[in-house]
């Protein structure tokens, strides 16, 4: 064996050294006849040395003709792209290897219950780099920055290697020669996390696999700026939302990659002051003895025409270089268009206080007889899209530059049935003062305005602007009934609140404003976002500027900003509307109680006489949410914490807690309005015809949820500081149990009879003080927390004092209360009560 091994080697050798041998007769030959040539040999000599054979393409790299095949179809654009036999290529020019483009990824379609179509799922900054042989698609972070002149700009980049979504084989090169050609087949029909179903949704629904079988490409278009990727991937999974007996989940992505400009636009940094959509980076090439956060605003590139400067200097409107346009879907029903579009243009008057008329426009999208090539997909239109969807919705999102916050373009989503969204609240929120909304169908000039003013907070968000929830309470709420000056202040300073329609106006009230419009603080904000400052070379030359246009409205609630999603603020709630809750909601109740026993007949419709109860439904349904609405409203004032936007400059407190008086005013409007039984709410009429069963679950559930909410971890830990930090001058959770307590046992004393509704609502009370006495507040994932703040530590609190200390009252109160009780049910559910506040105690 090891005789015939050594063989073998021999004879490989010999192999080699035959072979070398040809290679060196090969090269010697070519030298030999280098040097003949030199002499001037006859030409005829030359040609009969015959042709170098043709070499085998390096690394599989072919002529170009035998990838982009006479079978191609193929398309210009971005890049072109062509498609042969079901495999898709890309002809990617020199000129955009390197260049960085946004990777925006939607579901197009989907299943019930998988979101919505439209539905953004993912956005890289992306961009293709050639590695030998092969292209890389690469995803680029502008998280970790600083300015690539100076030193540490090498250790930002060391400390940020980019991740490779996908590598491609170069195929062949482009047909001038000045680029390559990719199959990217595999990027879109198999599973690439990144622009496929989210991982939340495939830990949702337990996601197994991509059945490869069933996911394909259904198109690839290019157009000018961009390229849009349709592709269907179907999942198998254990707990799909719908269609549940196939194990199969089945989604229409788009993959949409928009070139981004060569020369970014100059950053607008942002302030907190002033409500926008912004983003940030941790810039490391600041003079600053740590890293530091720089912020910047998404906005339009909205610039002066050069020819227009003295025009701009001198205080005059000037049109910009590119208008902001609006197109509308030619799949939208033509008697909406035009409220559509008036709700896009009223921005116009914004932007005058910013220096340009004309600047936004809405048109109605070409035919295809006007422009073949037209197409709501091709990122130089912005469109807004009308789904025939029976979801209640309508968005705004934009795609913005990550280098500059430059917004490229935006596509408004915009469903059917947001009509339904906009009878309700007009209808529960109005109907008491406005016969026009008296009905479950519209006059159609009443939807149409309805329509513009939601396209218009929409286009807001389109123009950077985020929801501003302090704006309706800058209002004083009497104000809001009063015709002068409602119409020229409308309801509220802007309407990127959710200030939805007047539910302050009374029967009686003549003339009354219903909506807010474009108002006083969207027109500051724009002003304040796309006013050019043409003298100012760098973002920081402005913050001067921006810092004075701020200051002159300092103090002026009507321009002040209040984030969304603060819990704890009262004057910056969802829905709401007024300077004072209280006073607010006693309004809003009072025209419920005009609009409930009338609402079978405003329901009904004379020509359907044989409809059935739905619509009573689905009204008496929206009656109980507002007037949870109202109860949500009060509440937040009790351990409430006003936050007031400052700078340190301006040296004012930014968080300050609401006064004593106003929090026990709260308290004693939920004690009347809502923990007292609000017997009117159970219309004998209505619940017999919505349903067998639930009637005192919907009371129950508005009054537990109103009572949980008030005894809340957080909202006590901000009442135990804020007596910490003021002492007497504070609202106590002393004073807190003893007002709830004296309201929602107030029978005790009299021995008077216990009716269902405050049975329930007193166990409920029971139950909530053993949470507080025996539980812990939920712990919040880490990456949350930031969001909700600081958590209290209950068991170190005073809050298990308190719990235990009011359950002995109870016990005391109850003991008494028992003898005196008359009614043997009222008495049966005390000595319940008795009994569960013992197992408390004594477990």
């Amino acid at each position: 064996m090891k005789k015939f091994t050594q063989m073998k080697l021999k004879s490989g050798l010999m192999f080699l050294l035959m072979l070398g041998m040809v290679f060196v007769g090969e090269d010697a030959f070519a030298q030999k006849k280098k040097k003949k040539d030199s002499k001037n040999q006859p030409a005829a000599a030359a040609q009969a040395t015959p042709p170098p054979r043709p070499q085998a393409p390096r690394n599989g790299i072919k002529p170009y003709s035998e990838v982009i095949t006479a079978k191609a179809k193929s398309k210009e654009g971005l890049f072109s792209v062509h498609e042969i036999d079901g495999k898709y290529f890309y002809e990617i020019p020199d000129s955009l290897i390197g260049r960085e483009m946004l990777m925006v990824t939607t579901i197009a379609k989907t299943a019930d219950g998988i979101g919505y179509g439209g539905e953004r799922t993912n956005t890289l900054l992306v961009r293709w780099d050639k590695n030998g042989d092969n292209v890389l698609l690469k995803v680029v972070s502008y998280s970790n920055t600083a300015a690539d002149s100076l030193p540490i700009f090498t250790a930002v980049k060391s400390s940020n290697l980019e991740p490779i979504l996908q590598k491609f084989d170069v195929k062949a090169k482009a047909k001038d020669d000045k680029g390559v050609v990719i199959e990217v087949t595999d990027l879109f029909s198999k599973d690439v996390q990144a622009i496929g179903l989210p991982r939340n949704r495939r830990t949702q629904y337990k996601v197994t696999r991509l059945d490869n079988e069933r996911s394909y490409i259904e198109r690839i278009s290019t157009y000018p700026m961009n390229i849009e990727a349709r592709y269907v991937m179907t999942y198998a999974a254990t707990e799909p939302p719908s269609n549940g007996s196939t194990g199969l989940i089945t989604v229409e992505m788009n993959s949409s990659m928009v070139l981004l400009p060569k020369e970014p636009m100059m950053q607008r940094l942002s302030d907190r002051r002033v409500g926008w959509f912004s983003r940030s980076v941790v810039d490391f090439g600041l003079d600053e003895q740590k890293a530091t956060t720089r912020t910047f605003l998404d906005r339009w590139r909205l610039e002066v025409k050069e020819e227009d400067y003295e025009k701009y200097k001198r205080g005059e409107l000037v049109e910009p270089k590119k208008p902001i346009v609006f197109y509308i879907d030619p799949a939208t029903p033509e008697k909406w268009r035009p409220y559509l579009k008036q709700g896009v243009e009223d921005w116009n008057a914004a932007f005058e206080e910013a220096g340009f008329k004309n600047a936004i426009m809405a048109k109605d999208a070409p035919t295809s007889e006007e422009d073949p090539d037209w197409s709501p997909e091709d990122a130089r239109y912005s469109v807004i899209r009308y789904f025939a969807s029976d979801i209640q919705n309508a968005y705004g999102p934009h795609v913005s530059d990550p280098r500059s916050g430059e917004i490229i373009e935006s596509d408004i989503g915009w469903y059917h049935n947001v009509m339904n969204l906009l009878r309700n609240w007009f209808f529960i929120q109005t109907a008491a003062v406005n016969p026009e909304a008296r009905g479950v169908k519209f006059r159609e000039e009443v939807m149409g305005r309805l329509i513009r003013f939601v396209s218009a907070h929409e286009v807001g968000h389109t123009l950077g602007l985020p929801h501003n929830f302090g704006s309706s309470h800058a209002y004083p709420v009497d104000s809001l009934r009063s015709a002068t000056f409602t119409k020229e202040f409308s309801t509220a300073p802007s309407i990127m609140d959710y200030a939805r329609f007047n539910y302050v106006a009374q029967p009686g009230d003549k003339d009354i404003s219903l909506m807010p419009n474009v108002g006083p603080y969207d027109k500051y904000s724009i002003m304040w976002g796309y006013k050019p400052i043409l003298e100012a070379k760098t973002p920081e030359d402005e913050q001067p500027i921006l810092d004075q246009w701020i200051l002159a409205k300092a103090g002026d609630p009507v321009y002040r900003f209040g984030r969304q999603g603060n819990s704890y603020d009262p004057s910056t709630q969802s829905e709401d509307l007024g300077d004072d809750a209280m006073k607010a909601s006693d309004y809003g109740i009072r025209n419920l109680k005009v609009i409930l026993p009338n609402l079978m007949e405003w329901t009904a419709e004379a020509d359907k006489p044989f409809k059935d109860y739905s619509d009573l439904e689905e009204m008496y349904g929206q009656v109980i949410g507002q007037y949870n609405r109202y109860m949500g409203h009060v509440r937040t004032n009790v351990g409430g914490v006003y936050e007031y936007y400052k700078s340190a400059g301006q040296g004012d407190a930014v968080y300050v807690h609401v006064d004593k008086s106003t929090q026990k005013r709260a308290v004693q409007f939920l004690n009347k309005e809502l923990f007292a039984t609000p017997t009117w709410l159970m219309d004998d009429q209505i619940i017999q015809r919505v349903g067998d069963f639930g009637a005192l679950e919907r009371i129950r559930g508005v009054q537990v949820a109103t009572l949980n909410g008030i005894l809340e971890w957080g909202r006590l830990g901000r009442m135990i500081e804020n007596e910490a930090l003021n002492g007497n001058k504070a609202y106590s959770m002393v004073e807190l149990f003893d007002d709830l307590r004296s309201g929602i046992w107030s029978e005790l004393s009299a021995g008077r009879k216990i009716d269902v509704h405050r049975r329930s609502l007193q166990r409920a009370h029971i139950e909530r003080l053993e949470l507080l006495l025996t539980g812990n507040e939920p712990q919040i994932p880490a990456q949350f927390r930031n969001r909700v703040g600081p958590q209290i530590n209950a068991s170190q609190s005073d809050i298990r004092p308190m719990a235990r200390g009011e359950l002995r009252t109870l016990q005391r109160q109850i003991t008494a209360a028992i003898p005196r009780s008359s009614d043997r049910v009222s008495k049966l559910h005390l000595e319940d009560a008795l009994e569960r506040i013992k197992k408390i105690l004594e477990p």
